[in-house]
């Protein structure tokens, strides 16, 4: 053993003045270390000596293994590059990692001490490439410790080449269950990855993606005797979609007493996937009709499921039994949602309650007590379909075409017009109301219907109402219509309501009794471009569950019906 003083940033005691370490920024202190250890320190340590003593060159061992991290639902492919070399410990973590990320050090070693790897004599460093993407989450644990391995020599190297490893590391070697699996599982058979390792929670998830290798894992050891060759992984079984069926105990639209046209409007919203509005008084069903609508809607497809899932992913909403989210989901946040909480946001970019709707239905209950910049943001995303959340460092999309449902009171006490109830509410004051919808919003919506108070014969009348089977067999028999007019004439979207102008000229052509019906709807009601846009669709939805190749005049007559409370919404 050699006495030496070593130079190294942190220590206390400063060297003697005439030392040439002095002319270091460092501090020092005094270690005992053997002249193989000096050897291994590097360049960042200074070494006093009577005489120069000149390091040997010792080559390090780099291995690489592969993750993804997501920046919306954009998977991005990380390069974990790991070197390692006999020496004092140190395990240093760079390339823009976040907390969770530089965490991992404490995660990884813990973890392969438990396998008889320690680190206390070896220098580590881990580069995550690329270093100008800023990578965040747990996701990664188990693809260090894998490239970590790796560079020690415990794991043939080829091994890693062409598998994606995703997984958060437990203290005890526990591979434990991370979010986003399904959009870095397509994305890496998108780009010719040929196997994946997920943790064991994540395979249902994982078993919805076609035409990739995925194996389980819920332990790293297991990981470890996979990539020697002595034990192999179980391969993820292939999930499918349960078929549809109606949940014990549903609600079902027999329940309903009443409310003609607003079930009407219902099924023209679940034919045609259009936004809906219901204007009336508390306790005339405008909340049960918008929790009915999902059981009147077709099933979720494969795709529609993928989609779906992945955003549900994301935000770490997967149940890991299911691992799939089988029914088209039904959102219904409060009032008092912020902007970021409805549309996304954050500064990491998480889906709002507009894109977990996606395919499903966002029921805004009490629609004029959202925030109005809440609602104003929601006019993009009902345009367009997709929420694009910018930041400085990074812009994230995120699908969202769910059917928007509202509900708004037409005063501020809900009883205007009410036949037996008193409204407390000045003129003002209700046209102050509804002054909080703009009319941009209100022109995204396609079909407003008023719903009145149920009247008490209909609450103790024995005949019930038309139930939601009947209702949904029209409702698939118009899809599919929508569906085979899209293939043929190579339409952007099966569903009417995300049809273009363009598009709309070619389908929907009107007699001269219809084009008079819209005219003078435009001319009376003052309706917007927009507004007459969404009239057609409705028409042609109307036209579907007519069985209707053609939209004639009572087809827009009915769908002009929808547009008849703008009066009142306008003040």
């Amino acid at each position: 053993m050699a006495c030496v003083l070593v130079a190294q940033p942190g220590d206390r005691h400063l060297p003697p003045r005439r030392s040439p370490l002095r002319r270091r920024c460092f501090r020092a202190e005094f270690r005992r270390f053997s002249l193989g250890t000096l050897a291994a320190l590097g360049r960042d340590v200074a070494l006093a000596f009577d005489n120069p003593l000149t390091l040997p060159d010792r080559p390090l061992a780099t291995a690489i293994a592969h993750t993804s991290v997501l920046v919306g639902l954009d998977p991005h492919p990380i390069a974990v590059e790991v070197t390692a070399s006999r020496g004092p410990a140190f395990f240093q973590l760079v390339g823009l990692a976040e907390a969770a990320v530089r965490e991992a050090r404490v995660r990884v070693a813990t973890a392969l001490a438990r396998l008889g790897v320690l680190l206390d004599e070896h220098a580590v460093t881990v580069n995550l490439a690329p270093a100008d993407l800023r990578k965040r989450g747990t996701g990664l644990d188990v693809a260090i410790a894998v490239a970590l391995l790796g560079a020690l020599g415990r794991l043939p190297g080829a091994s890693l080449d062409g598998v994606l490893v995703l997984g958060e590391l437990s203290l005890e070697g526990g591979v434990r269950p991370v979010r986003g699996v399904l959009p870095q599982l397509e994305g890496a058979r998108a780009r010719g990855v040929r196997q994946a390792i997920v943790p064991s929670g994540n395979a249902r998830e994982a078993g919805l993606v076609r035409g990739l290798e995925v194996f389980v894992a819920s332990e790293l050891e297991s990981v470890v005797h996979h990539f020697t060759g002595q034990l192999s992984l179980e391969r993820v079984g292939t999930t499918e979609l349960p078929p549809h069926r109606a949940l014990p105990g549903a609600s079902d639209l027999s329940q309903v007493r009443g409310q003609a046209n607003a079930r009407r409007a219902l099924e023209i919203a679940a034919a045609g996937g259009h936004n809906l509005l219901m204007l009336g008084p508390p306790g005339g069903g405008k909340t049960l009709l918008a929790r009915l609508l999902p059981s009147i809607l077709p099933p979720l497809s494969f795709p529609e499921a993928i989609q779906t899932t992945a955003i549900h992913s994301v935000a770490g909403l997967i149940d890991p039994e299911l691992g799939v989210v089988q029914t088209r989901p039904f959102r219904a946040p409060h009032h008092s949602v912020s902007d970021a909480g409805l549309v996304g946001g954050g500064d990491h970019p998480r889906p709002g309650e507009v894109s977990l709707a996606h395919n499903g239905v966002l029921f805004l209950d009490e629609l004029a007590e959202f925030r109005r910049s809440a609602l104003e943001a929601l006019r993009q995303p009902l345009e367009d379909g997709v929420v694009c959340i910018s930041r400085a460092r990074a812009s994230a999309w995120f699908p969202a075409r769910p059917m928007l449902v509202a509900a708004v009171n037409p005063c501020p006490c809900g009883y205007k017009g009410h036949a037996r109830r008193d409204c407390r509410c000045s003129p003002a004051q209700a046209a102050r109301y509804l002054a909080r919808l703009s009319g941009p919003l209100l022109d995204r919506i396609d079909l407003h219907v008023a719903v009145p108070p149920v009247d008490p014969s209909a609450l103790g009348s024995p005949e019930r109402s038309e139930s939601s089977s009947s209702v949904r067999a029209r409702v698939l028999a118009a899809r599919e219509r929508a569906r085979v007019r899209a293939q043929e004439l190579g339409l952007s979207s099966p569903l009417n309501a995300a049809l273009t102008d363009a598009e709309l000229d070619r389908v929907v052509r009107l007699d001269a009794e219809g084009r008079g019906f819209i005219a003078r709807a435009v001319n009376d009601l003052g309706l917007s471009a927009r507004a007459f846009t969404r009239i057609r669709r409705v028409a042609l939805s109307v036209a579907d569950l007519e069985d209707s190749r053609d939209v004639r005049a009572p087809h827009v007559a009915e769908a002009i019906q929808g547009r008849l409370v703008d009066n009142e919404l306008s003040g």
